[in-house]
């Protein structure tokens, strides 16, 4: 029999500004999600500049927490020389990791950033096993599943799944 592997859950914390950022560090968040002021889906959060999200970087790394960047828009084609230019600049404070949720964002960040770690968005609707192993083979180390599953076919994905996906 093979040895189950057990993973201790994280609190993740959604975090608009470097203020509730620091709040939800403060307060336990083993990490935080946030964006900046383009291309992600929290557009009314506030959200941080990445001046802001480098001082929120070292303010959460000192306490032994994670950021994660969110990118999880569907960009036109129109704003991808934009989304280029802006993943050029967050490659310069390195977040913990980035969620997406668009296969042409997926490509565009692996090639600006080849090492990024990538965690896939609720908003992309994941809702099968196969879809897991899809984006596993791309490179997405973590998939957030779709919010209308129940808990009943989440442990049917999980057992269809390795086990160390």
């Amino acid at each position: 029999m093979k040895d189950k592997i057990i993973r201790k859950p994280e609190l993740l914390s959604p975090a608009g500004n470097l203020e509730k950022l620091r709040y939800a560090v403060n307060y336990g968040a083993d990490a935080v999600y946030c964006a900046l002021n383009r291309f992600g889906m929290r557009a009314s959060a506030g959200n941080l500049s990445l001046e802001e999200l480098a001082l929120g970087l070292d303010y959460a790394h000192q306490r032994n927490a994670k950021v994660y960047v969110t990118l999880n828009t569907m960009p036109r084609d129109t704003e991808l020389s934009e989304l280029r230019e802006y993943i050029k600049g967050l490659s310069e404070v390195t977040p913990d990791a980035f969620i997406i949720s668009d296969p042409g964002v997926l490509d565009i960040l692996k090639e600006i950033i080849p090492h990024a770690n990538i965690h896939l968005s609720t908003q992309a609707t994941t809702v099968n096993s196969a879809a897991i192993k899809f984006w596993c083979r791309q490179g997405v180390s973590r998939v957030v599943l779709a919010r209308e599953l129940s808990l009943e076919e989440i442990k049917l994905i999980r057992q269809n799944i390795p086990e160390e996906t």
